[in-house]
């Protein structure tokens, strides 16, 4: 959830949907959740002993000034902070995912056809055991509005080299078993 907030809630013990019902409400009478709108995908985990709920910021219209001001007036009883902080202070930070594979793609120097470069991509991700890959990366090509569109789809799935760049090293490794 990097880059999201939400509010987090410390020591809910007993039935968690009660939990839930009971801060909407609460939140909604003071005019703090908007419009209507409701906390609707809550979540729970457990650290240090404590069942703990997150109320994520999405779907939600909120009035931040009053929200920031009954998490400090409450957090006597309920613990709240925000997700951020949560994070930062008892988990050390959001863990980064890890940069996708792309395998390296001979295009610059190829026929410059969008199809002919999609079925060198396509063949490059199969070769790499990337079948999944490819069949999502030629949908997002089809669905493409302009070429440098579709390019850019394929620079997503793939690390474009150039032609000449693979003769090279075919050149180097002939020279090298010699």
């Amino acid at each position: 959830m990097k880059d999201k907030e939400g509010l987090i809630l410390q020591g809910c013990g007993g039935d968690l949907q009660e939990w839930e019902n009971g801060v909407n409400d609460i939140l909604t009478k003071q005019n703090i959740l908007l419009n209507g709108t409701r906390f609707k995908n809550v979540m729970f985990f457990q650290k240090d002993g404590l069942t703990n709920l997150l109320f994520p910021f999405e779907d939600v219209e909120i009035n931040i000034g009053k929200l920031s001001m009954w998490r400090l007036q409450t957090h006597g009883q309920f613990g709240g902070t925000w997700l951020s902080d949560y994070v930062d202070n008892k988990l050390g930070g959001f863990v980064e995912s890890p940069e996708k594979f792309k395998p390296d793609c001979a295009l610059i120097g190829a026929n410059g056809n969008i199809f002919n470069l999609l079925g060198i991509a396509k063949r490059t991700l199969i070769d790499n055991g990337m079948v999944a890959e490819s069949k999502e990366m030629c949908s997002k090509v089809y669905q493409c509005g302009s070429y440098s569109e579709a390019l850019n789809v394929l620079g997503d799935y793939v690390n474009i080299t150039s032609v000449d760049e693979d003769f090279e090293d075919e050149t180097e490794s002939v020279v090298m078993t010699v």
